[in-house]
């Protein structure tokens, strides 16, 4: 979908969040219609993120100020050269967003909670399966072809269904700088929903993305294999299984904590050990992660904390 995003029509109304440690800032405020249009403005959100540096060369940077100076160490601010290969931040727009994407980009503090089976059919599952389909129309959009068709870099055959999968590159990279390498893989169908539904079944399924993440990036970039880390978020940002691949060498990135990624190597061991006849071991096991006060979940998660016990996860 092509929203004709200017920067000009964006009217800022205020500051979600100011992120030092990933150099980013998001923006609400809202679009106004391109034009002489007669259209309602729409609820946008604006994040920008400063970009990766890239590898040093002459010229890299134009003015240097410096600052001072104490034996042999000395403190100078530089700017970088202008350049159209090399941009200075990445710009994501969300418009229109709703009160979730504003939730979302909000600044919040995070809390830990644990998940036990029976909290997991009680409060997660009736969330995940309260979302309207308008959600994940975007993720569709993208399987079907309809979208960003030209950016997908490997696409299961007909044959792979009911688990074939695609990759394409994350949004969260600028598409120039190798170091900060993201992409994701994303199921066709939308029958998983969360690692929560992982069983044995699915193992040809993992295995085959870990494949072909290390046989693309590698055709690709030249990265080996052990030049990746492939995780699963739980809680995920959307209800549709994905898998992440990233540069091994981009640390830093909140989703990659503890508390919300679970490396695919370490799904893929456990569902080894899996039981064919049920119940699964994603079904069994109790799961710690860490909700923003604003996730739609953390109300009724962190009230349901008084029923664990010491000894145990409770009932």
């Amino acid at each position: 979908m092509n929203m004709d995003f200017e920067l000009d029509r964006f009217m800022f109304e205020r500051v979600l969040n100011e992120d030092p440690a990933t150099y980013s800032v998001a923006l609400l405020g809202s679009l106004r219609p391109p034009g002489n249009s007669d259209g309602q403005e729409k609820t946008a959100i604006v994040r920008i993120e400063r970009t990766a540096l890239p590898s040093f060369s002459d010229g890299l940077i134009s003015t240097v100020k410096f600052i001072e100076s104490t034996d042999i160490y000395a403190w100078m601010l530089g700017w970088l050269s202008p350049s159209e290969d090399r941009p200075d931040v990445k710009i994501n727009v969300i418009c229109p967003a709703t009160d979730v994407h504003i939730r979302k980009y909000s600044k919040q503090q995070v809390h830990i909670v644990r998940e036990t089976p029976a909290m997991y059919e009680r409060i997660v599952r009736p969330y995940i399966d309260a979302f309207p389909a308008s959600r994940t129309q975007w993720i569709d959009a993208i399987v079907s072809g309809q979208s960003e068709a030209e950016k997908v870099l490997f696409r299961s055959p007909p044959e792979a269904d009911p688990f074939g999968f695609l990759i394409l590159p994350d949004m969260k990279w600028d598409l120039a700088n190798l170091t900060s390498l993201y992409l994701v893989a994303l199921m066709l169908l939308p029958d998983i929903k969360s690692l929560r539904d992982l069983n044995c079944s699915h193992l040809p399924l993992l295995r085959s993305i870990r494949r072909e993440a290390a046989r693309v990036v590698k055709d690709r970039w030249g990265l080996e294999a052990t030049e990746l880390r492939l995780f699963v978020h739980y809680q995920p940002s959307y209800y549709h299984f994905h898998v992440h691949i990233v540069n091994a060498n981009h640390t830093g990135l909140m989703g990659m904590s503890v508390g919300q990624a679970h490396m695919l190597d370490d799904i893929i061991s456990l569902l080894e050990l899996d039981d064919p006849t049920g119940p699964f071991i994603f079904q069994r096991v109790s799961l710690s992660y860490g909700l923003g006060e604003q996730h739609g979940l953390f109300a009724t998660m962190k009230a349901a904390q008084s029923e664990l016990r010491e000894d145990g996860d409770g009932s």
